[in-house]
């Protein structure tokens, strides 16, 4: 295959000291329990992972890969450090204790691939910009805003949770702050988005977050809408429902329960949450709007 040719190439680049090195690696004592940093912060994954990391963003970016090509190798060297971390599942804290896995040697791999006959376009904006195109299929999966009154409006927004893989895509070694090395454009005060909205509009008493959920329903121009939302929102289910009465027809709703996320279990977590004890359901709405 021919991307085997590519991944191959960069499993055996050297490593190097890098920018993901000085701020996303560390060194892990024998014992297994975190060393002392040189920054004093837990870390995302060990040292020698991250020479890697640095030696491979190098050479992708030395190679001249045409645009699939460099989208296979970034999509492979993801997966790879997703093999080998010390998180919880996204980047938002790290590990007291390295994770035994943070102990391999990161190894790229060919990540599954398939080929479409059909022809696609990819877009990436906001979603109220593009809502209005005639499609016959719109599935949303929209961030979900706290349903606790306490949830402060400062806090960590979706798209932080994942800020790492959007700096090893880009290779612009972004301005960083806080314990965890935030990109700043992750921040609470760039990045926040509608739907996570915690609060009510003064105007109408209703959740700002229900209402812009409202407006995309009713400005959406699909035959069919599947809408997704969890029992962590904003909002209930039967709030949802009846909102969404007012733009088109439940066909059906279905409700999956899931394992509530790990960072449920984390002791300063819980002081936000309600009803820690209920299952982590989510909610899937099929919306006729003809």
């Amino acid at each position: 295959m021919h991307y085997e040719g590519i991944i191959n190439h960069l499993n055996s680049v050297s490593p190097e000291n890098g920018w993901f090195t000085e701020h996303y690696g560390g060194i892990a004592p024998a014992n297994g329990q975190p060393s002392e940093q040189h920054d004093g912060l837990k870390k995302p994954w060990q040292i020698h992972n991250t020479r890697k990391l640095d030696g491979i963003r190098s050479e992708i970016e030395r190679m001249g890969l045409s645009p699939i090509e460099e989208a296979v190798a970034l999509t492979s060297l993801i997966m790879g450090l997703d093999r080998v971390d010390s998180t919880i599942g996204h980047f938002a804290s790290y590990l007291r204790e390295w994770s035994k896995r943070s102990y391999k040697m990161l190894q790229l791999e060919v990540p599954r691939l398939f080929i479409s006959r059909e022809e696609n376009e990819v877009l990436q904006r906001d979603i109220f910009d593009v809502s209005d195109m005639e499609v016959d299929l719109a599935y949303y999966d929209p961030p979900y805003g706290s349903n606790n009154e306490k949830m402060p409006p400062s806090r960590v927004r979706y798209t932080a949770y994942y800020h790492v893989w959007t700096s090893i895509c880009m290779n612009d070694k972004p301005e960083l702050f806080g314990k965890a090395k935030r990109r700043v454009d992750s921040s609470d005060k760039v990045s926040a988005s509608i739907f996570e909205e915690f609060r009510k509009n003064p105007s109408t008493g209703r959740y700002m977050a229900v209402e812009a959920l409202e407006r995309l329903i009713t400005s959406t121009r699909a035959k069919w809408i599947i809408l997704s939302y969890s029992s962590g929102g904003r909002t209930t289910a039967a709030e949802i429902d009846s909102m969404i009465r007012n733009c088109g027809q439940v066909v059906e709703f279905v409700k999956v329960n899931y394992k509530r996320n790990v960072m449920a279990n984390m002791r300063w977590t819980n002081e936000w949450l309600n009803g820690a004890d209920s299952p982590n359901c989510e909610y899937l709405f099929l919306i006729h709007k003809g």
